[in-house]
C-alpha cells in the first residue's frame, strides 16, 4: 500500500449540486412568504366559515347582502378605478418625457428617485404631510385664503381659498388627490421598462414607410404598449383597493371604504363578530385575486414584445 505524500493537499469535500445551492438561497424568501402571506390567508380563509366558535357556517357570507357593506365595496371599487385611471396616466407621460422625450438627464434621475421614494410613501405620515399642506389650516391653504383684494364696496375678497368653493381634503375628492400622490410615481416605476422596450428600428421602419408620428403611435406603438399600459393600470388598482392607513388617518373612518370597515369589524367596533370582518377581507381577496391574474396575463403579453 501506498503512503500518501503529506505535501499533497487533501482532497476537498465535492461542492452541493447547483440546484440544492441555488434553492437554499432562496429559503429566506419562502420562509417569510409563508409566514406572512400564505399562514395569514389561511387563516383568512378558515375564518371567514366559522362562528365564534369555531363551527363551520355560511352565515358570515350573509354581510355581503347588507346596504352599506355594498357601499363599502363600491366606494372602495371607485377610489381604486378613478385614482389607477388618473395615475396611470399622469405616469405615464411622465415616463414618455423621461425615457423617449427630450427631457435632460438630470430631470429623468430626478424624477426616478423621486418615484421610488414616493410610491413607497404612505399611510400616516402622508396623510399628515395632506393635512399639513392643503387641510383647512395647511400652510398652502393659508396662502391662497391671504390673497385677497378689496371690491368695489371696499369688502376684502379672498378668493382663492379652496375651501369657499367645494373643496374639501377629508372627502371622497381629497382622498382620491392623496392616493394620486402614489399612484402616479408607482405607475412611472411600472411603465418605464416598456417604454425603454420600444425599439428605434420599429420607429425607423414607420417613417420609412411614410408614417407619420401619429400613425407611429396608433398603429404600433400603443398597441405594443396597451398590455403593459393596462397591467400597470391593474396594478395601481390593486395597490389603491387595498389601502388602508391613508384613508383611516386622513378622514378618521368618515368615508366606507371596505378596508376601514373591516377594520372596525375585528377591533369589535361594530358588532364583535371579528369573523365577519374575514368575510369581507375574504371578499377582497377574491377582487384582488381576479386582479393579479389579469395582471399576470397582460405582463405575459408585453414579455413577447421586449424580447424581440
Amino acid at each position: 500500500m501506498t503512503p500518501q505524500n503529506p505535501a499533497l493537499p487533501k482532497p476537498k469535500h465535492p461542492p452541493l449540486p447547483a440546484s440544492i445551492s441555488d434553492w437554499a438561497g432562496l429559503l429566506p424568501f419562502f420562509v417569510f412568504i409563508l409566514a406572512f402571506l400564505i399562514l395569514p390567508s389561511l387563516s383568512l380563509f378558515a375564518g371567514a366559515f366559522q362562528d365564534p366558535q369555531g363551527n363551520f357556517t355560511l352565515v358570515n357570507l350573509n354581510l355581503f347582502k347588507d346596504e352599506y357593506v355594498l357601499k363599502s365595496y363600491a366606494i372602495s371599487l371607485q377610489v381604486s378605478v378613478i385614482t389607477s385611471l388618473v395615475g396611470g396616466v399622469f405616469g405615464f407621460f411622465v415616463a414618455y418625457a423621461i425615457t423617449i422625450g427630450n427631457a435632460p438627464r438630470w430631470m429623468r434621475n430626478i424624477l426616478t428617485t423621486f418615484s421610488g421614494l414616493a410610491a413607497n410613501f404612505g399611510g400616516v405620515p402622508l396623510a399628515f404631510a395632506f393635512i399639513a399642506t392643503l387641510g383647512r389650516t395647511g400652510f398652502v391653504t393659508a396662502i391662497l385664503k391671504s390673497i385677497c383684494y378689496a371690491d368695489a364696496a371696499g369688502a376684502q375678497v379672498c378668493p382663492f381659498n379652496p375651501y369657499d368653493h367645494g373643496f374639501n381634503l377629508y372627502s371622497l375628492t381629497g382622498l382620491v388627490l392623496t392616493y394620486t400622490y402614489f399612484q402616479f410615481p408607482l405607475m412611472v416605476l411600472t411603465i418605464t421598462p416598456a417604454l425603454e422596450g420600444l425599439k428605434k428600428d420599429w420607429r425607423e421602419a414607420s417613417a420609412n414607410l411614410g408614417a407619420s408620428s401619429w400613425q407611429y403611435w396608433k398603429d404600433v406603438a400603443l398597441p405594443i404598449l396597451l398590455p403593459s399600459i393596462l397591467g400597470a393600470m391593474i396594478l395601481l388598482f390593486g395597490s389603491a383597493f387595498g389601502a388602508f392607513a391613508t384613508a383611516q388617518a386622513l378622514t378618521g373612518g368618515s368615508i366606507y371604504l371596505v378596508t376601514i370597515l373591516i377594520g372596525q369589524q375585528i377591533r369589535g367596533d361594530v358588532l364583535n363578530n371579528p369573523n365577519e370582518g374575514y368575510a369581507l377581507a375574504f371578499g377582497m381577496v377574491v377582487i384582488m385575486a381576479i386582479t393579479i391574474t389579469g395582471y399576470t396575463i397582460l405582463q405575459r403579453r408585453t414579455a413577447r414584445w421586449l424580447k424581440v
